[in-house]
């Protein structure tokens, strides 16, 4: 769907995307990375066609950005991070306005805007005033706004900034719903948010791709290996000669919250589930398991690891 190869931004000296490749498959949901200042907006900004790059490709569905702008851009729909919104217009003639420049056909206007409307949730408040609505309300009119000409690429720049709990999590649900018909770029600083919504995720740092891969793979490789913590009722003694023919490269026993209890961390190769040779060694000891599960690095240590100093 996306190819983007060898991309380069310069800005006089300085070099703002330094050969950046990635491909987007259809209906991915993936989120975008990537401190201050790494060359992400940079990236979105060429992405969605506001900036040429100095060199590269970027193709959208078979189409070179460069070759073909208007075709291409009518794919993309955009969430900058702050909307582009008109506060003295109603939603209902904001959205007309925004397609009247997207070029949706007059007969087919009052049509789109319903659609985006009941997809974004705004339904309740297309008569008001945008400059008397909430953030949260501002926001799905900004997502609105980016679906107006049927997009195939929905890209959105920190989509839940400034909002509270209840209005983060209506719009997690609401990109998880958009994401099952088009294809979703997420970025933002909120890494829980990452975590929960998109399945993929790719890292820039200083201008290059440092990581693309699901958070769940980054976890495994950067930690050297799969981790799994488990407790089990008997002693750290006998649930070590229980696991005597477990393919564990390393086994440690920490203290345990239980008393009379064993907890311990079993290491195994990267490409490997131990999981279900340790339940079946204890059943066979006789042990009961009260607890397992994988010690996998937080989304949050990923990106402080790939994207400190030494990156």
């Amino acid at each position: 769907m996306i190819d983007v190869a060898n991309l380069t931004r310069r800005y006089g000296p300085h070099t703002a995307l330094d050969n950046a490749s990635f491909r987007i498959e259809k209906d991915e949901i993936v989120g975008f990375l990537g401190p201050n200042g790494a060359g992400k907006s940079t990236a979105m900004n060429i992405l969605t066609g506001y900036l040429s790059p100095t060199s590269g490709t970027v193709t959208v569905d078979g189409l070179d950005i460069l070759e073909c702008p208007v075709e291409v851009k009518r794919k993309i729909g955009y969430l900058p991070e702050i909307p582009p919104l008109y506060p003295e217009m109603t939603v209902n003639e904001y959205l007309s306005f925004v397609g009247d420049i997207k070029g949706v056909p007059t007969k087919e206007k009052k049509g789109r805007i319903n659609k985006v409307v009941d997809a974004a949730g705004v339904g309740d408040v297309c008569k008001r005033l945008i400059g008397n609505l909430s953030k949260g309300y501002r926001q799905r009119v900004g997502i609105a706004q980016a679906m107006m000409g049927d997009p195939q690429v929905l890209v959105l720049d920190e989509p839940t900034a400034g909002l509270d709990p209840k209005q983060i999590l209506e719009i997690r649900n609401l990109v998880a719903e958009l994401g099952k018909e088009r294809t979703v770029i997420l970025s933002s600083h909120i890494l829980g948010e990452v975590s929960a919504v998109c399945k993929r995720v790719i890292v820039i740092n200083r201008g290059r791709i440092v990581a693309d891969d699901t958070t769940e793979n980054l976890a495994r490789r950067m930690s050297g290996g799969n981790h799994i913590v488990f407790r089990a009722d008997a002693s750290p003694e006998t649930v070590l000669t229980a696991l005597a023919n477990v393919p564990c490269e390393k086994l440690e026993f920490r203290e345990s919250p239980e008393p009379g209890t064993a907890e311990a961390v079993a290491k195994a190769a990267p490409d490997a589930d131990i999981r279900r040779d340790i339940f079946r060694a204890l059943a066979a000891a006789d042990i009961p398991l009260l607890a397992m599960r994988s010690l996998d690095m937080s989304l949050e240590e990923i990106f402080l690891s790939l994207t400190d100093d030494g990156a």
